[in-house]
């Protein structure tokens, strides 16, 4: 019959590290994600065109995103660069940029909210082409 050790003392403690390493790629590959969801719905809506019954607002909706999206990844980037320095008023800065890139964050869930409410369901745009068919 095999024991179960006990954890080492070392095991034990969570390495804060390490948890905010792995949350900040998580988090990244979140981001990743919407981003190519986003191009994908932007695709799917240029393909089915004016046809489509929200076209105008889908379309800008999704520019919208994208374009808050990329804002606060570049924001993101700046903010990194400016925290390694020990200047209290780049601290400062990276602060304000920190709540910048919140308030895009923020934008880029109210597009994305609205924009799942008006629909992108591909069973809709089989019916929209085969009433409307291309000439």
């Amino acid at each position: 019959m095999t024991s179960i050790s006990p954890l080492r003392q070392d095991e034990q403690k969570l390495d804060a590290n390490r948890y905010a390493t792995k949350k900040t790629i998580a988090q990244g590959l979140l981001d990743v994600a919407l981003l190519t969801a986003n191009a994908s719905q932007l695709k799917y809506v240029l393909q089915v065109g004016k046809q489509h019954e929200f076209y105008t607002l889908m379309l800008s909706l999704i520019i919208v995103s994208i374009v808050l999206q990329v804002s606060a990844a570049l924001l993101s980037i700046i903010m990194g660069i400016l925290k390694m320095h020990e200047d209290p008023k780049q601290k400062l800065v990276a602060d304000i940029l920190n709540h910048v890139a919140l308030g895009f964050v923020t934008g880029t869930l109210f597009c994305d909210v609205i924009k799942m409410s008006f629909g992108l369901d591909p069973a809709v745009a089989v019916n929209i082409t085969n009433k409307f068919p291309k000439t």
